[in-house]
């Protein structure tokens, strides 16, 4: 039979899959019931072949994505000769193909009669999963039995007969059991849907063709992948960023990358990067891998297919027991922002490389501000995961953008109406956070601030924050952006204290907890930003005349741009950032 795929098919073939995944992702949304889910949007899909290879990815979170090779195959050697039509399995064990607990993967194996022709694959973070603190995501774990309840590969359905055991299991050991069985539900129902959307295709073009095109789909992706990066100039390019401290120790700690362009290939090593800590900031070389893979994804042209065969250009490596690569039982469940820090400093290394197509960093990930308690009267808990989103640095052409996700998360910051008739919360100001983007030719993008007052007796507050002693980086020239900073007033007394970046502490009824978010680097010299841009970022409230001037060189007086003081100050370089 000639297998063959014509330009035309494999066009409307490549244009299926994408929206196979896309189709998922709003499945997700709509049915999950956590807010984590529904409204912050933490969560992934993707298709991938019966050998386990991602063929297209969603347009959600895509660090998580990176990993699923990693997870697969840990699949592959739990159940690889037992698989059938009607399996579920699911897991979350960072140490057996997880990333981190509240990560649940889930793997529907699809099968066209008696032929495995692929999977469908979700993950969702769910808002608790047991463990010491409520949302079991503190920075302050010391080893990942404090975390949650870990799952290795597991069969949630079994040919298609339900496993009420692991039901239980997972219903008895979280805070929140109806929301986290109803988001597995979610995932379940999404799952299906990949499954029958695949097998559509199946019955229109036949599992040999459908097969074939699959192989030469990742081959194409593999081969653009090619195409750019031999087009690089061959050399290794070294950077450095860190993260402030793991919650115990404030000393920075470094990550260190050396990309190699070597031909068509990359070698990514981050030899040099810091031992495993004791904090729960440590990743799994999976989601390295992942953090990784996005960090170059984003240099190449939207044509490139988000699949498998962009990975196979690519070498990682990290050194076992480092905080990229940590042994047995170690904590991860803050490992997210040292993903973040692995895509800011390849990005860091990449701009030497390809700079027109590398923005500055951005505020350094989401921030975490977690509060869990429980109601007085009725004893119900509460947990709220407030992931905060905040600005994309600012890139050759153009500006950063504010108040913005950057590509490494691409989630949502929860709508104050939600978080306000949700929980025991008043949010008392949600707004940009102005001169905290960093001056250059092009502006850093302005990060948010959001102040939380409890309304409840008592909680448990976890704050997983970032870029306070490390700011977010410019580029060629631009500003760092400014740092981020924690500050708690306390209802009792009404004094002021200014937290570090990672605590879990208790917090009482009145207190008012507020997080100023990291802006994000410039790009260029900020002397040669146009005075009119300025002018216009003081007109709308995001730039003081203070940091006009002090930061870009623009003096402006009556709200109007002075320009022989302008052109005087800029001549004499007297200009330091704000």
């Amino acid at each position: 039979m000639d297998t063959r795929i014509d330009p035309i098919t494999f066009a409307v073939l490549k244009s299926a899959l994408e929206s196979i995944v896309d189709d998922m992702a709003y499945t997700v949304m709509r049915t999950a019931r956590s807010p984590i889910v529904r409204d912050v949007l933490d969560y992934s899909t993707t298709m991938c072949d019966a050998k386990g290879r991602i063929l297209a990815q969603a347009k959600t979170v895509a660090l998580h994505l990176g990993a699923v090779p990693d997870a697969m195959a840990a699949l592959m050697r739990h159940y690889g000769d037992d698989l059938h039509p009607g399996d579920v399995i699911i897991f979350n064990d960072p140490y057996d193909g997880g990333m981190h607990l509240p990560d649940i993967f889930m793997f529907k194996p699809i099968f066209a009669g008696s032929r495995h022709v692929g999977f469908s694959v979700v993950i969702c973070h769910h808002c608790d999963v047991g463990g010491r603190v409520p949302g079991s995501n503190a920075s302050d774990s010391t080893e990942i039995f404090q975390e949650g309840l870990r799952i290795p590969p597991l069969k949630l359905f079994d040919k298609g007969v339900r496993n009420k055991t692991l039901f239980d299991i997972i219903a008895k050991n979280v805070r929140l059991p109806d929301l986290v069985i109803g988001d597995l539900d979610a995932q379940l129902a999404t799952c299906a849907l990949g499954e029958r959307e695949l097998l559509r295709l199946v019955d229109r073009y036949g599992i040999a063709p459908l097969e074939a095109f699959l192989e030469e789909f990742l081959d194409y992706g593999e081969r653009l992948a090619r195409k750019a990066f031999a087009a690089w100039p061959d050399g290794s390019y070294r950077f450095t960023d860190h993260i402030d401290g793991d919650g115990f120790d404030e000393t920075p700690i470094p990550i260190r990358v050396a990309v190699t362009v070597a031909g068509d290939g990359l070698i990514v090593d981050f030899a040099g990067s810091s031992p495993q800590v004791r904090g729960a900031i440590n990743s799994t070389l999976s989601f390295v891998k992942s953090a990784t893979y996005l960090a170059v994804r984003c240099t190449l042209d939207a044509d490139v297919p988000n699949n498998a065969g962009l990975y196979r250009c690519i070498d990682i490596r990290a050194p076992q027991g480092s905080l990229l690569n940590p042994d047995f039982p170690a904590p991860v469940a803050a490992r997210a922002l040292t993903g973040y820090r692995v895509v800011d400093t390849v990005l860091g290394a990449l701009a030497q490389v390809v700079p027109d197509r590398i923005s500055a960093a951005g505020e350094g990930g989401n921030s975490v501000v977690c509060l869990g308690g429980y109601d007085r009267e009725t004893r119900e808990p509460f947990i709220v995961v407030d992931m905060i989103n905040g600005a994309l640095g600012a890139r050759a052409g153009k500006d950063g953008i504010d108040a913005i996700t950057n590509p490494s998360q691409n989630m949502s910051n929860m709508p104050v109406e939600i978080m306000e008739t949700t929980y025991p919360l008043m949010i008392e100001e949600y707004a940009l956070r102005p001169d905290s983007g960093g001056a250059g030719r092009n502006r850093g993008g302005i990060g948010v601030v959001r102040q939380y007052r409890l309304l409840a007796d008592e909680a448990v507050m976890q704050l997983r924050t970032d870029r306070h002693a490390t700011r977010p980086y410019g580029l060629f020239g631009g500003e760092a952006g400014l740092p981020s900073r924690n500050i708690l007033t306390t209802a009792a007394t009404g004094a002021t204290e200014v937290l570090p970046s990672k605590i879990t502490r208790t917090v009482r009824k009145g207190d008012v907890i507020r997080h100023e978010q990291a802006g994000s680097g410039g790009y260029g010299d900020p002397r040669e930003r146009d005075p009119a841009r300025v002018l216009a970022d003081v007109i709308d409230g995001k730039v003081s005349e203070r940091f006009a001037r002090d930061g870009f060189g623009v003096v402006i007086r009556d709200g109007l741009v002075d320009e022989a003081a302008t052109a005087q100050l800029r001549s004499t370089g007297a200009r330091s950032a704000a």
